[in-house]
Order: structure tokens, then C-alpha cells, then sequence
């Protein structure tokens, strides 16, 4: 499939900080494309490079065939996008302002596009609710269909789930399940959360301090370990922490060996391998959302 976005070399300072450095990557039409690391990795500052709302410092950005800078005007009416932090007429419902941001992409179908974004985040029963009164999760999602109302090609999803509870993230997932599979978007998100990069991307960017660490499905990222699970365990030598193939046979040979050496094991524990564990071989610590 030809690239809906190109990224070559994207760098972004501030003062002395490097906040992007020197990122590479293409996202294929109609993919699910996942910009996962912790705060402060440079995710949010990428996408917005990206979006065309803030100018690179160097390196080249194409989406759709065509440049974004130095001028982004002639791309952003292609493109949909959920900020982080989304700020609303508090006095105006639901339905008036997706009425409203259709009328900004000059959409003469205003009424229509309004019904089928509604629709599509399940918010026709809040359609006519004030935005102030609408629980985090519905914000949530009118923010998502304020991004899908002009119909565009690629969807920009900034930590979209951050701050809902796990029920309330679950279904958004699902709502951005359907935006892409149903709906046939090229999605890109960012995201601090593993299990939602492991749910919704059919590849994954690993970003740490300003750098894109690793690129691959989440399979992909995991078969790296070569290794099923993780063992971890306490004894009087200390903690440990291994990747392994048959966790069953390790488990019992730390045992034995404690036995054997009159020696207790606590805090045993046995999980399969996830991309916690990829960032925590690529980075040499452990993830913290």
C-alpha cells in the first residue's frame, strides 16, 4: 500500500532541549498506526509537527502526496484531529457544534455529516445536551466526531483515552476500531497505555527521550525478546527478572535451587511477554505510564 504519511528526519528544539530527534517512519493508507512512550517522550510534539500546527526544525513531512510546510493550510481540511485538551462552547449541545465545524470545511451537507458522526460515537441520545454537561467519556467522543465531521482521510488521535476509566476507555476503543475498519480511516494515535497499543495498532512506533526506539507490529516488538513470558522473583541474592521459553521449567528450577540451597523465594511471578517488557529491553527500565 502507498504511504498516506511520510516522515523524514523530523526535529524540533527548544532552547537547548531537543524535544523530537530526528524521527523517520511512513504510515500506510487505511493502517492503524500507534506513537506509543511515556510523558515526555516527544509524541504530542511530533503529531502537531505532523498536524501542521507546530514548524519543524528540520526534516520533511508528506502527507497524502503532498508537502505540509512551509504551508499546511492546503493539507488540514484532509485531515481530522483530537487534541489532547479540547476545548468547547460550553452553551452550545452536541449537535450544534458538529454543525458548526462542518460549516468551517464549508460542508453543505452540515446536518447530514452531523447525524452519521453522532451516529458513528454513539452520542445520538446527547445530541442535544450541552458539551459542559456531557461525562468525561462523552467529551471524549464528541471530540472524536468534531475530528470525523468533514469526512476527512486521516484521523490524528492524541492520547485520546487519557483520563477515562477502564470501562469508558474500552469503548472508546471500540469506537476507534470502527473508525478504522468500518470507516476505512487511516488512523494515528499516541498513547502512554500498552494494552491500547497492543488493541488498536497494526504497527506500533516505540518513542523514548525524542526518538523513535523500535517500529513494528506489536507481534512483531514482542518476537524481539524471543522469549513466552517473564519470571521475576526475590531471593537473598536480590530481584531477578527473566525472559524465557518454557516458564513452567524455570519456575521449577528456581525452586529446586532455592531448595537445595536452603534459600526462600519470594515475590515469584510469572507473565506473559508484552511490550512492557520490549521497552524495558530496549531502554534497560521499566515502562511507567
Amino acid at each position: 500500500m502507498d504511504a498516506a504519511i511520510s516522515v523524514a528526519g523530523l526535529t524540533k528544539r527548544y532552547g537547548g532541549r531537543t524535544a523530537v530527534d530526528g524521527v523517520s517512519f511512513e504510515v500506510r493508507r487505511g493502517e492503524s498506526f500507534g506513537i506509543l512512550g511515556p510523558n515526555g517522550a516527544g509524541k504530542t510534539t511530533t503529531l502537531e509537527m505532523i498536524e501542521g500546527l507546530r514548524r519543524p526544525d528540520g526534516g520533511t513531512i508528506t502527507l497524502l502526496g503532498q508537502p505540509v510546510w512551509p504551508d499546511p493550510r492546503r493539507i488540514q481540511a484532509r485531515i481530522g484531529v483530537q487534541l489532547q485538551t479540547t476545548s468547547l462552547f460550553d452553551m452550545l449541545t452536541a449537535r450544534e457544534l458538529l454543525e458548526l465545524f462542518a460549516r468551517f470545511y464549508l460542508r453543505q451537507d452540515a446536518e447530514e455529516r452531523t447525524r452519521i458522526a453522532l451516529e458513528l460515537v454513539g452520542l445520538e441520545a446527547k445530541a442535544d445536551d450541552y458539551a459542559k454537561r456531557l461525562s468525561g467519556g462523552q467529551q471524549q467522543r464528541l471530540a472524536i466526531a468534531l475530528a470525523l465531521v468533514h469526512d476527512p482521510d486521516i484521523v490524528f488521535l492524541d492520547e485520546p483515552t487519557t483520563g477515562l476509566d477502564p470501562q469508558a476507555r474500552r469503548n472508546l476503543w471500540d469506537v476507534i476500531r470502527s473508525i478504522n475498519t468500518d470507516q476505512g480511516k487511516t488512523v494515528v494515535l499516541t498513547t502512554h497505555y500498552l494494552e491500547e497499543a497492543e488493541e488498536l495498532c497494526d504497527r506500533v512506533a516505540i518513542m523514548d527521550e525524542s526518538r523513535i526506539v523500535a517500529l513494528d507490529t506489536p507481534a512483531g516488538l514482542i518476537a524481539t525478546l524471543d522469549a513466552d513470558a517473564r519470571v521475576s522473583y526475590t531471593d537473598a541474592a536480590g530481584d531477578h527478572t527473566v525472559y524465557v521459553k518454557d516458564a513452567q521449567a524455570t519456575v521449577l528450577e528456581v525452586l529446586e535451587q532455592a531448595r537445595a540451597g536452603g534459600d526462600t523465594i519470594r515475590n515469584l511471578a510469572v507473565k506473559g511477554a508484552d511490550l512492557e517488557d520490549v521497552f524495558m529491553q530496549l531502554t534497560g527500565r521499566e515502562y511507567r505510564e
